[in-house]
């Protein structure tokens, strides 16, 4: 999870306000924040849905602790257009969040890797119809202590003997001889996570192959934390956890053999930060989508995606996968 600063809240404040101004979406006030004033002021001042709805209800939403990060600040916008709507955005990571969604507990699902072929096959059986849609892309970050002065980039080859089952590299030297005799302390992301899945099969060639033997968390924060806090660590999640960190870590290149390449918004736009960039996706119930309040959100979310995850540290998806997007989301509105 990322930690919000200063600057972002009063980034997503003047957003919030500017599409009350010009009446995208919806308008309203902050959930966090109530004026009593502005409640006396009239009808104005009240928060309305688009077409003059006022809407209440609430959003179950959970899965990709990558995604969080954009489901949390549209969230955190569309609550203060829709006060009365509860959001709810948690991050167990991708495969949680799939076991919720196939059971009915969520109305969305945030994935950081496509759904798998048993998860939409368990869908199908439970009658559970959805649609995909497709919200930023992502940069896998491989971070490690800013004392690590000996290290600047590692190969696909290079990590995969580090975290590929069984792997006897232990230490520093074991990558590369001219590197410290000093045991690596490796942190990444739990089993749950899309990005354990994408990552294990980027780099090891099988998903969910990697070895055991390091600290695992579907919360980026300790992973951050463990990096941070020792010299010999390594350790791999979103980029957009290392943007927020990156004054506590060091990012490394990756070289897929056209050199080293460091995930940023123009390597992962272009995919020349192969092969760890990819996309970033919601799965929403279309029978949520029987709830005006679950449209409203969703809409909102698609309105607000590529803002608010340039905010956070990803990069927007292109207009073709807007369209796309907002074709998905029209279809399943009008069966």
């Amino acid at each position: 999870m990322i930690t919000t600063n200063i600057g972002k809240v009063m980034g997503l404040l003047c957003l919030a306000i500017g599409v009350s101004l010009i009446g995208v979406g919806c308008k309203g006030e902050s959930s966090n924040s109530t004026d009593p004033a502005a409640k006396k002021a009239g009808s104005e001042a009240e928060p309305k849905a688009a077409g003059g709805e006022k809407l209440a209800g609430g959003v179950k939403i959970d899965g990709s602790s990558t995604v969080y990060p954009i489901s949390e600040a549209v969230a955190e916008e569309f609550r203060t257009v829709q006060p009365d709507v509860r959001v709810i955005v948690g991050f167990s990571g991708t495969g949680a969040g799939m076991k919720k969604f196939i059971a009915g507990e969520i109305d969305i699902c945030d994935a950081s890797r496509g759904i798998k072929e048993k998860e939409a096959a368990a869908c199908k059986e439970k009658g559970i119809e959805f649609i995909e849609l497709s919200v930023a892309f992502d940069g896998l970050a491989i971070i490690v202590n800013p004392k690590n002065t000996w290290c600047d980039c590692l190969t696909i080859g290079q990590l995969k003997e580090l975290w590929r089952p069984e792997s006897d590299v232990k230490q520093w030297k074991d990558l590369n001889p001219k590197w410290p005799a000093k045991e690596i302390k490796l942190y990444g992301p739990g089993t749950d996570s899309g990005t354990f899945d994408y990552f294990t099969e980027a780099i090891v060639g099988e998903e969910k192959a990697s070895r055991a033997d390091y600290t695992a968390s579907e919360d980026d924060n300790v992973l951050v934390t463990g990096v941070q806090s020792d010299e010999n660590a390594l350790g791999y999640f979103g980029y957009a956890y290392y943007e927020e960190n990156k004054d506590k870590l060091k990012l490394l290149g990756v070289d897929s053999g056209d050199g080293c390449k460091k995930p940023s918004l123009e390597t992962v736009r272009d995919n020349s930060y192969a092969p760890l960039s990819r996309p970033l996706f919601i799965y929403v119930r279309k029978s949520a989508l029987e709830r005006p309040e679950v449209v409203a959100f969703v809409k909102f979310y698609l309105e607000q995606a590529a803002a608010l995850s340039k905010d956070v540290g990803y990069v927007p998806v292109s207009d073709e996968v807007e369209k796309a997007n907002q074709d998905a989301l029209k279809g399943a509105l009008s069966k």
